[in-house]
């Protein structure tokens, strides 16, 4: 997923199709010149329905789709035909796309499921021909009902990172090389804040065949919650993850103080995140010795497990990879 090809935002015009009129008309053969009603009912209008892809990750290929448009539905004719169904429109989209309102911002709904379909903006009902109309009293009705309008209206969709594992820490945690370095995914890494700029999602394998799925999400800073930084775009990333990986490296000044400003930002955007499982990974251990490592952690917060790691030496990984399974697997 490289960086000009993620797409997690996009907002369109959605319009279903109007119903078909019902027909007005009347039974006319040779041997029957004044024959009872017998128009036929209209064609429904066409749908707007999202369905789950596992196959995509991102919603770049909606980018430049601003208005969605379904067919109408035909009109009825005589001899009770009823009109065609206007086409329905399919929008194919990744597993974790939240639908919503955007004059509301109100969920919709959200799609969790390969094949899933919901209709997102539904068409108009046909009319009925007059031959329903007809009673004991009026048996020559003259009128039809008209087909429902379509509905118009604008709608965001907004992805969800679908992962087992997702990695919380400041700008310069480590989190891309650790990615980087137990999956096949090549993040950007570089020594300055934001370099990732773009969630970034990794196979992780572990023992017996078995994998799980990590997401790298761009750093988060103290205010994230009310827009500052990259972090309010990508929270909502952190939604959908199982398990949370805190990542804080080793020379920070206050490593409790770290964990606290994230874990507020979090509750702040969503706080049932803090329900989610936690896991607590100190970085950069590699830059310490046995006597410092240990006066480390009488330093870490006790309400998690922890574990120091490097991601340049390997150190750790191994178990670090235990701890994360243990808890996706008790999760």
């Amino acid at each position: 997923m490289a960086e000009s090809n993620f797409i997690d935002y996009v907002k369109f015009c959605s319009r279903s199709g109007a119903g078909g009129a019902g027909s007005v008309h009347f039974r006319r053969e040779k041997h029957v010149p004044k024959g009872g009603p017998d128009g036929g009912d209209g064609g429904k209008g066409g749908d707007i329905i999202l369905r789950g892809s596992a196959q995509l990750w991102t919603l770049l290929h909606l980018k430049y789709k601003k208005h969605v448009i379904a067919e109408d539905g035909k009109g009825g004719e005589g001899g009770r035909r009823k009109g065609r169904d206007g086409k329905d429109v399919i929008l194919e989209v990744p597993l974790g796309t939240v639908a919503k309102d955007a004059e509301t911002f109100e969920t919709r709904f959200e799609i969790t499921e390969d094949g899933q379909e919901v209709i997102l903006t539904p068409g108009g009902r046909g009319g009925l021909g007059n031959d329903h109309f007809k009673t004991a009293t009026n048996q020559a009705p003259h009128f039809a009902q008209p087909g429902e309008p379509g509905i118009e209206e604008w709608i965001i969709l907004e992805l969800k990172l679908l992962a087992d594992v997702g990695l919380v820490g400041f700008p310069n945690a480590g989190k891309s090389t650790l990615l980087s370095s137990i999956s096949a995914a090549r993040p950007e890494i570089g020594d300055y804040p934001f370099t990732t700029l773009v969630p970034n999602l990794g196979v992780i394998s572990y023992r017996d065949d078995k994998s799980f799925v990590m997401a790298d999400i761009p750093g988060i800073i103290e205010g994230a919650a009310e827009g500052k930084g990259l972090g309010l775009r990508f929270l909502r990333h952190i939604e959908r993850n199982s398990i949370l990986l805190f990542m804080i490296p080793s020379d920070a000044d206050d490593i409790k103080k770290q964990y606290r400003i994230l874990l507020g930002e979090l509750e702040k955007f969503n706080p049932e995140l803090l329900d989610k499982k936690r896991l607590l990974a100190i970085t950069k251990a590699d830059m310490l010795d046995q006597e410092l490592m240990d006066q480390l952690k009488k330093e870490l917060p006790k309400d998690i497990p922890s574990v120091m790691i490097s991601s340049v030496t390997g150190f750790n990984l191994e178990k670090l990879k235990d701890m994360l399974w243990q808890a996706i697997t008790n999760h």
